[in-house]
């Protein structure tokens, strides 16, 4: 929704049509930081849990050795994605 008071640039009273498509630019720009906030990124990036497990032989319940990780991150294509965003998401647990 666009805030007219703050696109009125010349604070004449009425929108030109260039301050109309800066003000709607403006609050699509500023609609996407609300979801950003929410914390919506982890359960959007995990498309498919347990792939990276999956993909690296490793069974349900054991935990994925930490070198074995890093040499999944280096390389190329989802299984390097997926590593890298393991690696990123262990940075983020708590201890």
């Amino acid at each position: 929704m666009i805030n007219k008071q703050k696109s009125d640039l010349n604070k004449d009273g009425s929108l030109s049509p260039y301050e109309k498509r800066r003000g709607m630019a403006i609050a699509k720009a500023m609609s996407g930081r609300d979801e950003a906030r929410k914390g919506g990124f982890i359960k959007k990036a995990i498309k498919k849990p347990g792939a990276l497990r999956k993909s690296l032989g490793i069974k349900k319940g054991k935990t994925i050795p930490a070198g074995k990780l890093r040499s999944a991150a280096k390389k190329s294509g989802k299984l390097g994605q997926r590593a890298r965003l393991a690696i990123t998401l262990k940075k983020l647990r708590k201890k």
